[in-house]
């Protein structure tokens, strides 16, 4: 019977209350955390889009889900949330949330290094929908699932894409 070594149970320990520790950020290094939400209406088979206002950042036209930015010690499923309910008015609760997609891009919009994009599906909701951020969005809208707009922000489409259709859960961007 092989038999452990020494010390292998302190490192363990070791490693654990290393971990407590504070580290220095790698700030060269971060990937930005984004959550997105597709928010579906089973029983219509619709989904909640906005479209990007012309003041928006990027993608100014564009259709697109409701998605954000994580703030520093935010849980991914509470930034779902929150931007959620800042974008549309819907509240659900984070344990409500599943998981439907996984983006990791090379690059982005205030992402030079990268980023994660969580896409979650949301079944079950409270509220009625409303443009809450009118300068970021000209429109929020249901839309039938089988007519999504072509004028889609590529990366949250595939990933609805892939939803709808039961697809790949991971789509990588602009990696080689």
């Amino acid at each position: 019977m092989p038999t452990n070594p020494p010390n292998e149970g302190n490192t363990v320990a070791q490693q654990t209350n290393d971990q407590a520790k504070a580290l220095t950020p790698a700030l060269e290094s971060m990937t930005l955390l984004v959550a997105a939400v597709i928010v579906h209406d089973k029983a219509t088979n619709c989904v909640l889009l906005l479209q990007r206002s012309e003041n928006a950042k990027f993608a100014q036209g564009m259709w697109d889900l409701p998605v954000g930015k994580s703030e520093p010690g935010e849980p991914i499923t509470e930034t779902a949330v929150r931007e959620l309910y800042e974008e549309t008015g819907l509240t659900v609760k984070p344990e409500a949330l599943k998981v439907a997609h996984i983006i990791h891009g090379a690059w982005g919009v205030e992402a030079p290094n990268g980023f994660l994009t969580v896409v979650f599906a949301a079944h079950d909701w409270t509220g009625e929908p409303e443009n809450r951020e009118p300068r970021k969005h000209s429109q929020v809208r249901w839309v039938d699932a089988n007519a999504i707009p072509d004028a889609f922000v590529d990366t949250t489409a595939s990933a609805l894409y892939k939803y709808l259709s039961g697809g790949h859960a991971v789509s990588l961007d602009g990696w080689t």
